[in-house]
């Protein structure tokens, strides 16, 4: 009987039906006007049969689509190859430093690939620069963070018991990988490689700055053809090529996951290295990962500090000029960028943390429908920056709606891409509220507004903070997007360091280098902050690959 009316109370403490609708309003509101409403004016671009035929048969397309399939293979492999090592040590061995080293391993992954980008022209010699080696050399450094946190979460749970056997029974180190350890491993490996190619095949900072004008992808083709030529029905074409592309390679790969899974008995445990071998292997790993992982980095600052030969301040000391010499212009204000994109940081963090904080609630209170919210936003994570800003570029471009001139498309661009992350930061701590605490604040006599006040709304405060800087560090470092929306005297700090990079001079490059480290510094610090405060053990990269 107390049972029941506890169940009674529960119920009454519901919030009204017309609630949840009311929460999910802002979000619906705006995915649909600024993601459905781009996406399907992109698509409907497409339907002119002449321009697929067009676009098809064009010249060059073919080199194009082979070039974007071949370094993505190449890249997803060495990826594995090279992660392999870090994934083993970093999930199996407790040593000091670990969190330090996995911290250096994944805040690349979360860097803007246009200072991946910078840090690779800082560190290849020159004959690399335009070259697919570049290319793929950064790909690897971007994504070994994929392979340590996917693969490593499941050799993490591989029972130390089934190796043993296997080496009891007198099975050589080849043999147990190859028929113990990589048939275990095999839905992680898959996991990975699949998280890999999709970045990869959608690469665009790291291939625009690295790969020159011979070795482009589907993604900065489709820039080029919107910016350059003004073929924004071809760009259009290959962007829906490249979304049916990447649909084909999740099915595809989801279907094989599901048919390859494995159940592993064992639960996550960490020991220490006590033989030599042990101590040896674990030495030399970190110590290989550590200096990989932050060689270019370090050489990329260095360069800021360098004109020739010498060493020089005059790059940081320029920054707010916008002429190498009087009567040469730079093209930017590399100064005015940091604000512009400072400002608009600002404002995307804003608007992605009240729409994506809104969606949260409105999922976490929802007796049905909730998952399909949760999904609809999630699909801008899942589409490039690059057929958004597109998507966008086409959508506003006409009366009655003809925004392609206004400041704040911009950073309302940057917030569709950031509210997925906040989303994904939140739902799981609602989802994690036990059901009685509601219960609980019913019995003592609370409203229902009061209790869900109480409940829900004050257990996010705390990852909502941490929620806003990961929103203003996605922001601060978007580029596909914004390659498109952008406007002469709003260049954000990504499009100004492309810019000065791709002049001639040692003055604006060494700019583009300071610039990169400003951007490097800020957006490291805010990851690391939010990654501890919202994200915990499994991290920002878990959001980001959901």
């Amino acid at each position: 009987m107390a049972g029941r009316v506890e169940r009674d109370r529960a119920a009454l403490n519901r919030l009204p039906r017309w609630a949840v609708p009311a929460l999910a309003a802002l979000p619906a509101v705006g995915l649909a006007l600024f993601f459905a409403y781009p996406v399907g004016t992109l698509l409907a671009r497409v339907l002119h049969p002449g321009s697929v035929s067009d676009v098809l048969h064009a010249p060059g397309l073919t080199r194009v689509l082979w070039f974007t399939v071949w370094q993505a293979v190449v890249s997803t492999v060495l990826t594995l190859v090279v992660g392999f090592a870090p994934a083993y040590v970093l999930a199996r061995y407790r040593f000091i430093g670990r969190r330090a080293v996995l911290a250096v391993v994944t805040v690349p992954f979360m860097l803007p690939t246009v200072v991946v980008g910078a840090a690779f022209v800082a560190l290849l010699p020159d004959n690399w620069h335009g070259t697919a080696r570049a290319v793929v050399v950064a790909h690897v450094f971007f994504n070994i963070a994929v392979v340590v946190r996917l693969l490593g979460s499941m050799w993490a749970v591989v029972p130390e018991g089934i190796t043993a056997a296997a080496r009891t029974l007198g099975a050589s180190p080849w043999q147990l990988l190859r028929h113990v350890v990589l048939p275990l491993l095999r839905p992680g490996l898959w996991a990975s490689a699949t998280v890999v190619f999709l970045f990869t095949f959608t690469s665009f900072g790291t291939v625009r700055l690295l790969g020159g004008p011979a070795n482009t992808t589907l993604e900065v083709e489709i820039a080029r053809r919107a910016t350059q030529l003004g073929d924004v029905d071809g760009a259009a074409v290959l962007s829906v090529l490249q979304l049916l592309i990447l649909a084909a390679v999740v099915w595809w790969s989801s279907r094989f996951q599901r048919r390859t899974a494995v159940q592993l008995p064992g639960a996550p445990s960490l020991r220490r290295p006590r033989s030599r071998e042990q101590r040896r292997l674990v030495g030399t790993v970190v110590a290989a990962t550590t200096i990989v992982m932050a060689t270019p980095l370090v050489v990329m600052v260095s360069r800021s500090f360098r004109l020739g030969d010498r060493w020089s301040l005059a790059a940081w000391r320029t920054l707010g000029r916008t002429e190498v010499r009087p009567g040469v212009s730079l093209g930017v204000d590399p100064l005015a960028s940091l604000f512009v994109s400072l400002r608009f940081a600002a404002l995307a963090a804003l608007l992605s943390v009240v729409i994506g904080g809104l969606a949260a609630l409105a999922i976490g209170s929802a007796r049905r429908h909730g998952r399909l919210l949760d999904v609809g936003l999630m699909l801008p994570l899942g589409t490039s920056a690059v057929t958004i800003g597109l998507g966008i570029l086409i959508a506003f471009d006409t009366a009655p709606i003809d925004w392609r001139a206004q400041w704040w498309l911009i950073p309302v661009g940057h917030a569709l891409v950031a509210t997925p992350f906040v989303v994904r930061a939140l739902v799981p701590v609602l989802r994690a509220i036990p059901a009685e605490q509601r219960s609980a604040a019913a019995v003592l006599g609370a409203s229902p507004w009061r209790a869900w006040w109480a409940v829900d709304v004050r257990r996010i405060s705390a990852p909502l903070a941490g929620a806003v800087g990961l929103a203003a560090a996605i922001s601060l470092g978007e580029f596909g997007a914004t390659t498109f929306l952008t406007r002469s005297g709003r260049e954000t700090l990504p499009i100004a360091i492309a810019r000065l990079l791709s002049r001639a001079g040692e003055t604006p490059r060494a700019q583009g280098f300071a610039l990169a480290t400003m951007l490097l510094a800020a957006t490291a610090l805010i990851i690391v902050t939010a990654e501890s405060r919202v994200f915990g053990e499994g991290g920002v990269l878990d959001a980001r690959g959901a």
